[in-house]
């Protein structure tokens, strides 16, 4: 049975994580412009003093994953800001500016134009510090893997060697870092890892290269694509891995795999984007728990095998499967606004980046205000989720 421990309060809430968690997580999704509810959730997580020790992404997520381990604590926020404001920058000439609306029939309207009309530019201009159009992207005399694309991520490169420290990712005390891709010649799933390998900006640029529109990244001869293409979560490599620490996971997603049916073309397209890019996190959160729980009973009744019955080769090969660990998994979704289309995760807009960043502070705070949820569990629940947090 598990030590119980007092309930934590708000003002001891982090030195209780401390305390209870050798590893604290925190997993971040892919999903474009809505990345920047990941970049709330953190701010909002450093504000009392909770520091994951572990921090894995995918796509956008492996974007922010790098702003934060290639910076010191007290720097993040503000290099995940600068990052954030960079690519929201319009792309030439300034937005429209914003109209003040009573609250009305035109208001939503207003902002679904607006926020469309940002997706457009996004498309037609690119963003700065983040990708622009590729001249020509057709001819076929300039064929190469990493040409090979609507868009030139150039820009990309230039801000990461600017906001991110890759000495400090890749220094022996270094928080853990992982980030997905999927290597193009094989169709495989690869993650890069600072515990297995140095990690370069090249790393994290191929997590995020989604074509058509981004081209391929060559990693050490072999050329890599965006790993949302398989799974857009690593939620998964974060729970096997840690199965034998007790850990204390924060699953970011910016996809909803449930919502409402469609009722014309342009929901279709936006919900097709959900289901396939939520991927399928509450089947591997429902099967990593099953197993913990299998894992769980293993090792207790192993703790009935007689001593002199502990050096046979059963018992040795189960030590392996057996694991005393707990898990508390907390899974916070980006849910849309009602202005957003099917084009939310290519919407770069600075008004948008700020609503979705304050959205992500949001649900991390009420979630923040029930210290009791981040308790460590006992023996018989040694997998525990949490998945409501804020109402609207």
């Amino acid at each position: 049975m598990a030590v119980a421990h007092d309930l934590p309060t708000a003002d001891t809430l982090a030195a209780a994580v401390k305390r209870d968690y050798r590893t604290v997580a925190l997993v971040l999704q892919g999903g474009g412009a809505l990345g920047a509810y990941q970049a709330g959730v953190y701010e909002a997580l450093d504000g009392v003093g909770i520091r994951p020790n572990w921090v894995a992404g995918i796509s956008i997520g492996a974007l922010n994953a790098a702003i934060i381990a290639g910076n010191p604590p007290k720097h993040r926020v503000e290099r995940l800001r600068e990052f954030w404001q960079t690519i929201c920058r319009p792309p030439l000439l300034p937005m429209w500016p914003a109209v003040p609306l009573d609250p009305g029939a035109w208001e939503l309207p207003w902002q679904n134009g607006m926020s469309g009309w940002a997706a457009l530019r996004a498309l037609v201009e690119g963003q700065p510090g983040f990708f622009v159009p590729r001249p020509f992207p057709l001819w076929p005399w300039r064929a190469s893997p990493t040409t090979a694309s609507w868009y030139d991520t150039s820009p990309l490169r230039q801000t990461l060697e600017r906001l991110v420290d890759f000495d400090r990712i890749n220094h022996k005390t270094a928080m853990r870092v992982s980030v997905g891709a999927v290597n193009i010649r094989t169709g495989n799933f690869a993650y890069f890892d600072n515990t297995e390998g140095e990690l370069r900006v090249e790393h994290f640029m191929a997590s995020g290269s989604l074509p058509p529109g981004f081209p391929a990244t060559e990693i050490d001869g072999e050329f890599y694509w965006d790993g949302g293409m398989v799974s857009n979560t690593p939620l998964y490599k974060v729970l096997y891995e840690s199965s034998s620490r007790d850990a204390l996971v924060f699953q970011v997603d910016l996809w909803s795999a449930r919502g409402e049916v469609p009722r014309d073309l342009a929901e279709v397209t936006s919900r097709a984007k959900d289901i396939q890019y939520s991927s399928r996190t509450r089947l591997i959160t429902e099967y990593m728990a099953m197993r913990q729980r299998q894992q769980r009973v293993l090792h207790d009744l192993m703790a009935l095998v007689p001593e002199d019955q502990r050096s046979r080769k059963a018992y040795r090969q189960a030590e392996i499967y057996a694991s005393g660990a707990l898990v508390n998994l907390f899974h916070l979704i980006y849910r849309n606004k009602p202005y957003e289309g099917h084009y939310k995760d290519y919407e770069f807009s600075l008004d948008s980046m700020h609503q979705h960043w304050e959205s992500g502070m949001d649900d991390m705070r009420c979630t923040l205000r029930e210290p009791q949820w981040f308790t460590k569990p006992d023996a018989e629940h040694p997998f525990v989720t949490h998945d409501v947090h804020c109402e609207d």
